[in-house]
């Protein structure tokens, strides 16, 4: 009996530090989840290294795939693939009101995600697939379709629908 419970304070305790080992780092970190106060909708700057996806909770090392959802009360999220934001966004009640940014890579810059187009078989962060274009390009896709796809599983994270697309783009 005394050798289970001094088993299990000792699990209790090594939990305990690591959680706040844990903490401490993110806090010294100063990683960006969600920034507050972005009322005019605007795209903010993603700092690499600094924010983190708030779908997979990596840090955001490259903009290539970015894209940003900003809440009319300016709540900020980042994400590091566009198949990330797509699946984060999936039910949540500001989706038809929240101003949606993707990176554009034909352009270098932010654009409305709805005007976007969309490549199905570049390499994202996640493997998503998706890439975001200002002009349209044969094969790409507009929003709707990209985020159905996404949501449906339809991309290159199932290998089936990886096949598929790279078979057909050889």
């Amino acid at each position: 009996m005394k050798k289970n419970l001094v088993t299990v304070l000792t699990a209790g305790v090594i939990i305990f530090i690591v959680m706040i080992i844990f903490i401490s780092l993110s806090k010294s970190q100063n990683m960006m989840v969600i920034k507050t106060g972005n009322t005019k909708q605007k795209v903010i700057p993603i700092v690499l290294g600094k924010f983190q996806d708030s779908d997979c909770g990596m840090v955001i090392d490259d903009i290539t795939y970015s894209a940003e959802i900003v809440a009319k009360d300016g709540r900020t999220w980042f994400f590091h693939d566009i198949g990330g934001m797509a699946h984060w966004l999936q039910g949540k009640k500001l989706k038809d009101t929240a101003k949606l940014w993707v990176y554009a890579k034909d352009v270098h810059k932010y654009i409305d995600a709805h005007t976007a187009w969309y490549s199905r078989d570049d390499i994202t962060p996640m493997d998503y697939g998706f890439g975001a274009y200002y002009k349209k390009q044969p094969k790409f896709i507009d929003f709707d379709t990209m985020f159905l796809l996404m949501l449906r599983g339809e991309n290159l994270t199932n290998p089936l629908i990886r096949k598929k697309i790279l078979l057909h783009h050889q």
